[in-house]
């Protein structure tokens, strides 16, 4: 994976459209067939014909980023890139992919823990919004508080019922192509917890944990959901626990769990600093050990028209430090929230897993309710007396720190705008029906309202899981493409495009986004390859090539689009906040006939706007829509599995 010494080739790859690189990738079979289910079989990561993950050669990942680059460079910044990506793949890139082949001849998967520890465990800045999404069930009706904790009961009890099923290895493996998936994501989200630490945070697992911890008026409970038989306790059972805690605190205690939503190295001294007192520390190994965290969160009023804005709002961040931010322990995995009003949903941190596993646990424990009244009285009658998680009285030290992180999550909560659009005028059906792939369409749409309201392209991200490979997490779907451009800009009002060329246009980038989709799932995108060399830098002490400075490399990794897919039948979501100051995030849902899109951006950026953004794609939807009905063409027969 070399490029030609005299540099001449290198720039020929350039100008060749990546559409036409990925085609000729696809028309060779290097890409995955559709998804199909398999028996239940095991869920951990000892299946045993996972792919070990590879290293690219550099020659291949190199032509595939000058592709990716080429929307964002001018024709000079173009030259220049030429230039320095050449000496990189001669000179330090070169050094750089032998020792990573050398990692790489000797670990299952090279990418797993570096990746782990990269993106997450050094992250300095706070979970809460920059890392922790939340992800919402169906809103309810509660009636009074009796339905509130018999629901929250009857959730509690499905979860437990999932961890039964994650232990017992009957997670069904799903298969892309001939190719298993890893299930081991299953086994790291029950009893799970991230503790802050200066410079690099540290992860426990506690899989055979027994108990979660309820978290009221910001109070902490150790609640049993398992007989001392280990069998699941009834959701009768666990309701009259609930309730004896609600009854037993009726005054607000000191806000511990506003600590875990500052930054990591502003948490990690208040942890020291509690850890110096043996109560404290007790109390936090507790919390710690449990299976998953129960909010019981105080009732919110909901503006008409804004209740899933509230929703999403409550489930990242708590709605503010005077509301339901400290009823929260933003280093478990798993936080079950919920709320009187009918908001209900899972604020999880993303260390451990992708969001697809927790949004199953969603659609699992719902298809559970909807099917059976009687759910959860199956389970065992003994029931074991909840016990009060004590914490000592702050000292001075702790409760500055208690303050800052107040103030901290406050004005953090303050500056992220999120809203919720619930596109109906079509969804996957009629995107399908045009032979396109629902996901590629969306995205696709996405860049052309950043390109009408900005007038220039995006950098867009899209994670594409890796779990064909053992331990797999996700490489970049880079979404922006010389075709989507070329779409994006026959687009305007300006261009005289006519309708059939536009929409042939269309076509080609939602054909270029599904070909990178397609390598990207096969591990053949090029972010994590490049973050595998500037490790191996990192790791041997050697000097950050100037590559990765490149105006190429830079402008293509600044994610002002941060986008993923989540997908479930029911009307639920996933919402995050941005990656960069000056862009947007969004995460979308596509279902049958509408299309559910959580979008965020910064209040203090004054070069985003939200609102306006979201006219704009829902404008971009229907100007899509429009070109592909009056169109006289017969829809070709694309890929339209993504």
């Amino acid at each position: 994976m070399r490029f030609p010494n005299n540099g001449k080739a290198l720039l020929h790859l350039t100008k060749t459209s990546l559409l036409q690189q990925t085609k000729n990738a696809f028309d060779k079979q290097l890409l995955p067939a559709s998804y199909t289910s398999t028996k239940e079989t095991s869920s951990d990561s000892k299946q045993s014909n996972l792919l070990s993950y590879h290293v690219l050669p550099l020659k291949e990942t190199l032509n595939r980023f000058m592709s990716t680059v080429e929307p964002f460079l001018t024709p000079t910044e173009l030259r220049e890139q030429i230039k320095i990506t050449e000496e990189f793949l001669n000179g330090e890139g070169s050094n750089l992919q032998k020792l990573l082949e050398d990692v790489g001849s000797k670990e299952k998967n090279w990418l797993a823990d570096r990746w782990l520890k990269a993106a997450y465990l050094q992250y300095r800045y706070p979970v809460t919004v920059f890392v922790s999404p939340g992800m919402t069930f169906p809103r309810q009706d509660f009636k009074d508080t009796n339905a509130f904790i018999v629901y929250t009961s009857k959730v509690i009890f499905g979860l437990g019922e999932f961890n039964d099923m994650v232990k017992a290895h009957k997670i069904p493996i799903v298969k892309m192509g001939n190719n298993e998936l890893d299930n081991s994501q299953f086994g790291k989200v029950f009893g799970t917890c991230r503790i802050p630490r200066r410079g690099t945070d540290e992860i426990v697992y506690n899989p055979c944990s027994d108990y979660v911890v309820v978290i009221y008026k910001n109070h902490f409970y150790k609640m049993k959901i398992y007989d001392e038989k280990g069998k699941l306790i009834s959701a009768s059972c666990l309701e009259l626990q609930l309730e004896n805690i609600m009854k037993t605190e009726t005054t607000v205690g000191v806000a511990y769990g506003i600590l875990t939503t500052d930054s990591r190295d502003n948490w990690a001294d208040a942890y020291e600093n509690l850890s110096d007192i043996p109560v404290n520390r007790d109390a936090l190994e507790t919390i710690q050990g449990a299976l998953f965290t129960v909010s019981l969160d105080q009732c919110t009023s909901l503006m008409k028209g804004e209740e899933d804005d509230e929703l999403i709002s409550s489930l990242i961040h708590g709605s503010g430090s005077h509301i339901n931010s400290g009823n929260r322990w933003m280093d478990k995995t798993i936080q079950l929230v919920v709320n009187p009003n009918g908001n209900v949903g899972f604020t999880y941190e993303h260390s451990p897993a992708e969001g697809q596993p927790i949004a199953m646990m969603m659609d699992y424990v719902m298809k559970k309710l909807e099917e059976d009244r009687n759910f959860g009285d199956c389970g065992s009658k003994d029931v074991i007396p909840t016990d009060k998680i004590q914490f000592c009285k702050p000292n001075d030290r702790i409760g500055q720190c208690l303050n800052i992180a107040q103030q901290n999550l406050d004005e953090l909560a303050k500056s992220l705008q999120i809203k919720v659009l619930k596109f109906d005028k079509f969804g996957k059906e009629f995107i399908k029906k045009q032979r396109l792939g629902p996901d590629s369409f969306i995205q696709i749409a996405l860049q052309l309202a950043f390109f009408k309201m900005h007038s220039e392209p995006a950098a867009q991200y899209e994670s594409a899981h890796l779990r064909i490979f053992e331990g797999g997490r996700t490489e970049t779907i880079r979404s922006c493409s010389n075709e989507s451009v070329s779409f994006c800009r026959a687009m305007q009002n300006n261009s005289k495009a006519s309708k059939e060329e536009r929409v042939d246009k269309l076509r080609k980038a939602v054909m270029s986004h599904q070909m990178y989709a397609k390598l990207a799932l096969q591990g053949k995108g090029v972010d994590r390859h490049l973050l595998g060399l500037k490790v191996m830098a990192m790791e041997n002490n050697l000097p950050i090539p100037e590559f990765y400075s490149s105006p190429g490399f830079v402008k293509s990794s600044h994610f002002r689009m941060s986008t993923s897919q989540v997908a479930t039948k029911y009307n639920a979501f996933m919402g995050y906040g941005p990656a960069v100051d000056d862009g947007y995030a969004c995460c979308y849902n596509p279902r049958d006939n509408d299309i559910i899109l959580a979008i965020s951006a910064w209040r203090h950026c004054n070069v985003t706007d939200l609102l306006i953004f979201i006219q704009t794609l829902e404008q971009s939807f229907l100007e899509m829509k429009d070109i592909l009905d009056n169109s006289t063409q017969s829809p070709p027969n694309l890929i339209s599995k993504l």
